[in-house]
């Protein structure tokens, strides 16, 4: 293994401080075929980094695992996990290495990760390797959800191998430069948990806190403090899925970041036609991380890791249950008053009245009896004025029941009749929370297929550049608007691992 000599990250890592139980240290495995496939330039000025030398051979050797750069102290991170429901009491990073953080500017710390990099400790019988094709998958829907402003992990670079991986088939293999304020996961506090290894937990809930939710150093209970922030933010998060009609597909507790970013992005998958019931994933026979079914996944989620911080919380088992209950129980009103608050952005309604929720659920009401495609029923809406006229044609069309979308029309606009806002100002605001273009699934495959097989990655890009602003207004019927053909629906997604 040869160490870079000029490093291109400065390294400042807290993680590997903590005790050796926390993760195994190991160095990525080499390839022999490295070549940059896709680099994130706007993002690695974020970060602080140059972009002109993310392309550079060093670099793309340390994107590759083929040089551990100075300062990283690559490791694999242990967890555990309920998956679909099971409790598996060991998982961990079976084929990441976190090489280790950066500080930002503004004094807050990004991890760098390698996806891809070959066998750890915790790879069980998997080889460590991941597919070219779930790797551009995890890039472009991460940026896109970026760009639609959900928290998220980031993607810095996709770097080929050069080497196969046999799945089903033979795969050509990739790396992910993924970048996340934390890679810290409900199953990492369920890990130590499950060894009632309170001395763990204590040591990762102090560096959660450290690094994410300094001021809860100030208060009497900053255990609490914790878990309170952790379930704000999911409830914000698991919102702003529902707005776009997101679908994470394996809302497993080791697929939750503590940090309130979307992690993990397997079979995921964008609503065409809205349903609540919808499932993509080919491996939820059962349903049960459906499109409807995430905000109370997340609120299970939350109760497994108030479980794992009990000793935490109180000394007594009483009082930690009656902390961790008051806690939890507010969940369902934060994700309810964030869920709502977009919608009613959505809805151009900029001041709160009675009977919002009512027409903001008969239209999705609607849309689902009709199987009104999510994404275009807003972006039209968006469109329309205080007063009928022929772009609601555009809006019905949608519908399969029109009569039904325009009796509820009627009911929009005597509630726009309370706005203070002008058709102007409101059609904008609309615009700037209904994006017009999102990941289309069978869009999607078209790109990856395309870079895959034909080693052509000029639709990834293409699409990767649309999707990065996805409210602009484009021109209509625009390939990237439009909902699927019949022959171009897309049933299940995978995994890739």
């Amino acid at each position: 293994m040869v160490i870079a000599r000029e490093p291109v990250f400065a390294f400042d890592n807290s993680y590997a401080a903590l005790p050796q139980r926390f993760f195994a240290r190991l160095p990525p495995t080499p390839v022999s075929g490295a070549r940059a496939l896709v680099l994130n330039d706007a993002l690695a000025r974020e970060l602080g980094l140059d972009p002109s030398r993310l392309g550079d051979r060093a670099t793309v050797d340390i994107l590759s695992g083929n040089r551990v750069p100075a300062g990283a102290a690559p490791l694999a991170m242990a967890y555990a996990g309920h998956q679909f429901g099971s409790w598996v009491p060991q998982l961990g990073d079976g084929r990441a290495i976190l090489l280790g953080e950066i500080r930002l500017p503004d004094g807050t710390r990004r991890d760098i990760q390698l996806k891809g990099a070959g066998r750890t400790p915790f790879s069980r019988m998997g080889d460590g390797r991941a597919a070219l094709g779930p790797v551009l998958r995890e890039y472009i829907i991460s940026e896109a959800m970026a760009a639609l402003g959900i928290p998220t992990t980031r993607s810095l670079a996709v770097v080929a191998t050069g080497e196969p991986v046999y799945r089903e088939r033979t795969l050509p293999g990739g790396i992910l430069t993924r970048v996340a304020r934390s890679h810290i996961r409900v199953g990492t506090f369920q890990f130590l948990a499950a060894r009632d290894d309170t001395d763990g937990l204590r040591l990762l809930a102090d560096h959660v806190i450290d690094r994410q939710v300094p001021d809860a150093r100030g208060s009497a209970s900053p255990y609490r403090v914790l878990l309170e922030t952790v379930v704000t933010l999911q409830a914000r998060l698991i919102a702003s899925w529902m707005h776009v009609g997101f679908i994470h597909g394996v809302m497993n507790t080791d697929n939750m970041s503590i940090s309130g970013e979307t992690i993990d992005y397997g079979p995921c998958a964008f609503m065409d036609g809205y349903d609540p019931r919808q499932v993509y994933s080919s491996i939820d026979h059962a349903g049960r991380y459906a499109y409807g079914n995430q905000p109370a996944i997340g609120h299970w989620n939350l109760a497994c890791l108030a479980r794992a911080l009990l000793p935490l919380l109180a000394d007594t088992e009483d009082a930690a249950m009656t902390i961790a209950r008051e806690v939890i129980d507010g969940y369902p009103d934060q994700f309810r008053n964030a869920y709502l608050a977009g919608l009613a952005a959505k809805l151009g309604l900029a001041r709160s009245r009675p009977g919002d929720d009512k027409l903001a659920q008969d239209l999705l009401g609607c849309m689902a009896g009709s199987g009104a495609d999510h994404t275009l029923t807003f972006r039209r809406l968006s469109a329309l004025d205080i007063e009928p006229d022929h772009r609601d044609t555009d809006l019905f069309a949608l519908f399969a029941d029109p009569d039904r979308c325009s009796a509820w029309l009627a009911s929009w606009r005597a509630r726009l009749a309370h706005e203070q806002r002008g058709d102007t100002a409101r059609r904008a605001a609309m615009r700037m929370v209904n994006p017009s273009c999102i990941p289309r699934n069978h869009l999607v495959e078209q790109a990856l297929e395309a870079a895959v097989e034909h080693d052509d990655t000029g639709p990834f890009h293409a699409l990767l550049s649309v999707l990065t602003a996805p409210f602009d207004e484009r021109a209509p019927n625009d390939r990237y608007t439009r909902p699927p053909q019949p022959d171009e629906v897309v049933q299940a997604t995978f995994c890739g691992t």
